[in-house]
């Protein structure tokens, strides 16, 4: 897949689910990998179409706090939830997130590799999965990062699609203010293609291969290779 292939795959049009896509990049059979932002608003409307996706995994990158402010509806019996916080949890560590996204990228890298891995274990099971964080840009964006490259998918494609959540949460003409958990007005920023490839330098840097990072967070090589098997074909 081109990146203007990736460019022109749409959005999947739910006003209640923001940056909502598949994300399987031509990597992954479509329907197999979604994204999103966090799904707790939901409409019933919202999640009758939800259902049809057919998502049995649902992997919740966020904080304690966050899930316990926002926290996603019920799914139904078929739907398997997953919390792993990709960041360190505020209600477990006093270990600060970095407030510029420019150091905030590198730190999920080195902190975020047991959710990645969550990630990458329901994939690799074969049924449909949703990753989501909060607004579903940067948590979100680097795990799908990471699935879409250990599928081999080029990584000025990875970053294309990366950039695509600007579109869709409509930050491509700059910030948008919003309240946390805590009900602190804040700015979303946009995704930038720099702090991506920081991400991905620093696994390499503490690793050296996005393979090693995986297993060294738990993940088996049988994972890594049924993950890399389930192409469009």
């Amino acid at each position: 897949m081109t990146e203007t292939d990736i460019a022109a795959s749409p959005f999947l049009d739910f006003p209640d689910l923001p940056n909502l896509r598949d994300a399987g990049a031509g990597v992954y059979r479509p329907g197999l990998l979604f994204r999103s932002a966090s799904l707790n608003r939901l409409t019933s409307e919202g999640l009758s179409r939800f259902a049809e996706l057919g998502v049995r995994t649902v992997i919740d990158l966020r904080s304690l706090a966050e899930i316990e402010n926002w926290p996603d509806p019920e799914l139904g019996p078929d739907v398997r939830y997953v919390h792993l916080p990709m960041l360190p949890d505020p209600a477990t560590t006093d270990r600060a997130w970095p407030e510029d996204q420019a150091a905030l990228y590198p730190f999920m890298a080195e902190t975020g590799g047991m959710a990645i891995v969550a990630a990458v274990r329901a994939l690799s099971a074969g049924s449909p999965v949703l990753v989501h964080c909060a607004v579903g840009k940067d948590r979100t964006g680097l795990t799908v990062a990471v699935l879409q490259t250990l599928a081999g998918l080029a990584e000025t494609a990875v970053v294309a699609d990366f950039l695509r959540s600007n579109v869709g949460l409509g930050l491509d003409k700059g910030p948008v203010p919003y309240f946390d958990e805590a009900g602190v007005e804040r700015l979303s920023r946009p995704v930038d293609e720099l702090h991506l490839r920081s991400a991905l330098a620093r696994i390499h840097d503490l690793h050296g291969s996005l393979d090693a990072y995986l297993l060294n967070h738990g993940a088996t090589e049988a994972e890594l290779a049924a993950l890399r098997a389930l192409g469009p074909s």
